[in-house]
């Protein structure tokens, strides 16, 4: 096998690899830094070219050039097919075949690397069982870019810890805007702002000056204030300056950032989801003119011209979207993926240009609630646990030597903490989880995952495949029993994208038929990913992400086991299937009473594995006779974020839908929803319990 073109770096970024596949015959296309990857299949060996980056109009990292007849996708997706001036002259979705006569495309895929096709022919879309083919008019020359979504920041500015500086430093983060037109509600046009460094005086590089938009943010000088309006400020690269009163000022109209019922932190999350929602309505008059199921439902009742506000100036657009009343659009904005709630420490600034990419809604707390008793061990678990407490030579572990907070309840899919004290649920962020994931090493090999279980009682939890059971996903799967500290200590520094650890922590340590084993005694830690699933995890899963890791599941307290073996199980299927560490927990943990005592340090929004689009649960209900009531619930990814739009692949649907939370209800057959299920490995709620579309028969489980 050999790999075109030779993995180079341009700047920052390593570039796509295409990949000779052997049998079946085809092309895999990687992204190394992402650890990302799919294949395509053609109807014979092909020899792939390297091409010149600068020859391919679409924006790519790498290029190659391959002759066949037809290109075959093991999965469906979508397809823009542009003619050479750019016009979007065809999307390809629920329609079972479209044919384009004889001409120049290209045709942009929504493939887990971002992938475009260019060739001279004609083309035929079909779409053939959970299949994507793409046939041309006879054997031609075709010409496959690739970029990788991972992005770094552009540069670095220093602050000190000076409210006033703090604002100038955050006023930068607009900079890395790829664009200022609605289709920066599209994430890959939206670059990760600067680093954020402390030292004696402010200083902002020439080149990381905010932007021209004509947009001010006007609040007091206090983190309370300057915090909330971070994610906003970057969104509209608006400049935050130091006032009276919460408001933005545009070169046409000042508007209030206070609300009587909302207040300040509320009504700039509402600013923020209005002014994204809207800029997805719009863009449907640029480069993705498409049926888009919200534009339907609110645009008659909107007074906006959306052809003439796709041109207009990013403030003009502002001041035309603040105009329209949130009553007439707030139920249909999608839930929105994550509330950051984070301390008043200036420290934390330094972390936002990590997280902004997802648009977070952040909610300051200048006082902790203490919630030892949400994660308290139930008072009576009469069944084995995962403590050693019978061995005397390992005494129980303490509980973490920090305060526990409760995060205030919230409306978006996931929340996380920033900042001093342990939450009960949700995801402790650790700033070098941050780090570690910008440094990630590239890698073209199948996904790698260890498995360690250090006790034979509970084998039942990784017993039956768990990892490496989607058909067309690799992985690189290694099972050990028993281990010796030594050989434990090898498999946390050997590099492995998920180490799923299955038995007991006691002092903080590891436990081995031979000692413990503590984090710090194993130097560099190779592990990107893990799940520590034993009792009192916390502090060994901090060390790791201190170490090397970029995030992790683990524990509070004491866990039954047969309640970590459920959690441990569904953690894993979860991950298997796209979703995020933070949306793998909380759907998890409502299966069992030990929810709470599990929690995600470090980066949770990562995934072990990309998902082709958006992962998704479906809620089903039957509805009498062989018609069922069926819903699907899409979260947010890195990939697949909040702005981002996709189409149910269902008979009748011919529209997209923003991602991100409950879509509308459909009524399919007992047929419709079996094809449904065939498509991908999705866990499906049906009568309060969580299935796996894979395993379901409707006629003998659902009936």
């Amino acid at each position: 096998m050999s790999d075109v073109p030779v993995s180079d770096t341009v700047g920052t970024s390593v570039q796509p690899l295409f990949q000779l596949r052997d049998d079946p015959v085809g092309l895999t296309i990687i992204d190394p830094l992402e650890r990302s990857q799919y294949s395509i299949g053609t109807t014979r060996p092909v020899t792939p070219q390297p091409v010149p980056v600068e020859e391919f109009d679409a924006p790519v990292g790498a290029v190659a050039r391959i002759r066949t007849d037809r290109i075959e996708f093991p999965f469906v997706i979508s397809a823009y097919v542009r003619d050479e001036s750019g016009e979007l002259i065809a999307a390809v979705d629920y329609e079972k075949e479209v044919t384009l006569p004889s001409g120049e495309y290209y045709i942009e895929l929504t493939t887990k690397v971002k992938t475009y096709l260019r060739v001279e022919s004609s083309v035929t879309f079909e779409i053939r069982g959970d299949e994507f083919h793409i046939s041309f008019g006879d054997e031609v020359a075709i010409e496959i870019g690739a970029r990788s979504d991972h992005t770094r920041p552009a540069g670095t500015v220093t602050t000190t810890t000076d409210p006033a500086d703090v604002m100038a430093a955050v006023s930068t983060f607009g900079s890395a805007l790829k664009t200022f037109s609605p289709e920066r509600s599209f994430p890959t046009l939206r670059g990760h702002p600067p680093v954020v460094e402390f030292g004696d005086e402010l200083r902002i590089p020439d080149d990381l000056q905010p932007p021209e938009t004509g947009i001010t943010i006007e609040v007091p000088p206090e983190y309370e204030f300057v915090f909330p309006v971070v994610p906003l400020a970057y969104y509209l690269g608006a400049t935050v300056v130091p006032g009276e009163t919460p408001r933005i000022v545009t070169n046409r109209g000042i508007h209030s950032l206070d609300h009587p019922e909302r207040g300040f932190e509320g009504e700039v999350a509402r600013v923020l989801k209005q002014t994204l929602f809207l800029d997805c309505l719009v863009r449907t008059e640029g480069l993705y003119r498409v049926e888009l199921h919200e534009r339907e439902q609110v645009g008659s009742m909107l007074d906006l011209d959306f052809e003439s506000l796709y041109d207009a100036s990013l403030a003009e657009q502002l001041d035309a979207y603040l105009d329209v009343p949130f009553s007439l659009i707030e139920d249909e904005l999608p839930t929105w993926r994550l509330t950051l709630q984070l301390t008043s420490e200036a420290e934390n600034v330094a972390q936002l240009p990590y997280v902004l990419r997802d648009l977070p809604i952040l909610d300051v707390k200048t006082r902790n609630r203490e919630a030892k008793s949400a994660v308290a061990s139930p008072t009576a678990i009469s069944e084995f646990t995962r403590t050693t407490e019978t061995n005397p030579t390992y005494p129980s572990s303490p509980i973490p030597d920090e305060q526990y907070v409760l995060p205030s309840d919230t409306d978006t899919l996931e929340h996380a903490w920033l900042g001093n004290g342990a939450p009960v649920g949700g995801n402790k962020l650790i700033p070098s989880g941050f780090e570690h994931r910008l440094d990630r090493e590239e890698s073209a090999d199948d996904a790698k995952i260890t498995i360690v279980c250090n006790d034979p009682k509970m084998r039942a939890e990784y017993q039956d495949t768990l990892y490496g059971n989607r058909d067309r996903l690799p992985f690189d799967v290694t099972v050990e029993q028993n281990c010796s500290t030594a050989e434990l200590r090898n498999h946390l520094r050997e590099p492995t994208d998920f180490f799923h650890y299955i038995g007991h922590v006691e002092n903080e340590a590891f436990v081995c038929h031979d000692g413990l084993l503590h984090p710090a005694d194993v130097g560099d830690i190779g592990v990107d990913m893990f799940l520590l699933n034993a009792c009192r995890s916390y502090v060994p899963g901090k060390r790791l992400v201190e170490a090397g890791s970029v995030g992790g599941i683990v524990t509070y307290s004491e866990i039954g086991n047969a309640g970590a073996t459920v959690i441990g199980r569904t953690i894993a299927r979860l991950l298997n299937a796209g979703f995020p560490l933070r949306a793998a927990l909380s759907i998890a943990k409502r299966r069992r009473l030990v929810g709470n005592q599990y929690v995600v340090v470090g980066d949770g929004g990562i995934q072990v594995v990309q998902s082709e689009s958006a992962p998704t649960i479906f809620f089903v209900e039957p509805l009498g006779g062989d018609e069922y009531e069926f819903r699907m619930r899409m979260f947010p990814t890195s990939r697949n974020p909040i702005g981002s739009f996709a189409m149910p692949f269902l008979d009748g649907v011919e529209r997209y839908f923003l991602v991100g939370g409950d879509r509308p209800t459909f009524t399919l057959t007992g047929d419709e929803l079996q094809r449904c299920f065939g498509l991908a490995e999705t866990p499906v709620m049906y009568d309060d319990e969580m299935r796996w579309s894979s395993e379901i028969d409707i006629r003998r489980d659902l009936s």
